[in-house]
């Protein structure tokens, strides 16, 4: 892949010296305007980036982030991510700063495309989502010494007394423990837990806010498990339903979709007023009128930010040491 044109590039293009190209883009009014226009020209068909250009001569970065953009997949909890993308560009424009969107289809991919942008001089610091064990983008990104903050743990041993990283994420066992508690003074004590397979961090953080609850109070339910689907976590709320003695009092889900399959089970089974809890509080959940963990990734976005460093235009991240390495986002129950 071509690399973006640079500095020197122009100009020796030109025919200048690279002082005199960032007069042309600080100061032009100090160069001649034959050589003014002899350096425009150089930059207008070299397709140099003009804006950032005298950004980048005067502080030798960007003040560019880059972050990864998720294939279009459909799906209903894709929503949170968004949100999560919009609030960061938002946020980092009121400090001066750019967001760039990157898209690959793997991680090996993104791999190659951060590469591409950190040395081509476009991005100054990466913001990765949906972090998992053993990620390779995190050891890339320690090898190379590029600057970055996660959202999702490292998922190391302990991430807060060692953590290997920067990084912010939502308070899932957080979320599910305050549905829990919820459905426990106000429907019963049978109150199941809808999730993922073992093995997801994300799936098994949730996870553990109900089975604390549920052991902290001696109630006893099933660990149901579905993939992420509604199809499918339909068919398993179905069968619990038909063969659940005694009857469940309430769901609490890992997802939102988990929660409008586990929904349409209840309602076919004649169970409509079954309380199910979701975790997104997505549009969909809303219109459904069921009661959802709200990830506030708004929350994250500032957090990622904090990460990143003190408010101004650099990227200037902190030093990855226990008890400052990490923002935890408590979300928040929306009952309906």
């Amino acid at each position: 892949m071509v690399k973006p044109p640079t500095v020197e590039d122009v100009a020796l293009a030109a025919g200048v010296s690279r002082q005199t190209v960032s007069n042309v883009l600080n100061a032009p009014s100090v160069v001649k305007t034959s050589t003014r226009e002899r350096v425009e020209q150089a930059i207008a068909e070299l397709g140099y980036r003009r804006s950032a250009a005298a950004r980048q001569l005067r502080t030798r970065r960007s003040s560019t982030i880059g972050i990864h953009l998720d294939p279009y997949a459909g799906g209903i909890s894709g929503v949170v991510l968004d949100r999560f993308v919009h609030a960061l560009t938002e946020r980092a424009g009121d400090r001066g700063m750019r967001i760039q969107l990157y898209a690959a289809r793997s991680p090996t991919e993104e791999i190659g495309r951060m590469g591409e942008l950190v040395d081509g001089g476009e991005i100054d610091a990466v913001v990765i989502t949906g972090t998992f064990h053993g990620d390779p983008r995190t050891d890339w990104l320690v090898d190379r010494g590029v600057p970055f903050v996660s959202f999702g743990r490292p998922w190391g041993e302990d991430d807060v007394a060692d953590p290997a990283h920067l990084w912010v994420d939502v308070d899932g066992a957080a979320g599910t423990a305050a549905a829990t508690r919820h459905a426990q003074s106000t429907a019963g004590s049978r109150i199941a837990f809808l999730g993922w397979p073992s093995g997801s961090g994300t799936g098994d953080d949730r996870e553990r806010g109900w089975r604390n609850e549920m052991d902290a109070r001696g109630d006893d339910a099933p660990r149901l498990t579905s993939d992420e689907n509604v199809g499918h976590a339909r068919s398993v709320v179905a069968a619990a339903l038909a063969s659940s003695h005694p009857r469940l009092d309430a769901i609490v889900c890992a997802s939102d979709s988990l929660a409008i399959g586990a929904h349409l089970a209840a309602t076919a089974a004649g169970r409509a007023d079954l309380p199910v809890f979701g975790f997104d509080n997505t549009p969909a959940i809303e219109a459904l009128g069921l009661s959802s963990v709200e990830q506030l990734p708004e929350k994250v976005a500032a957090g990622v930010l904090e990460l990143m460093g003190p408010t101004g235009r650099s990227v200037d991240p902190r030093i990855p040491v226990a008890g400052t390495a990490h923002v935890l986002v408590e979300p928040r129950l929306v009952v309906r």
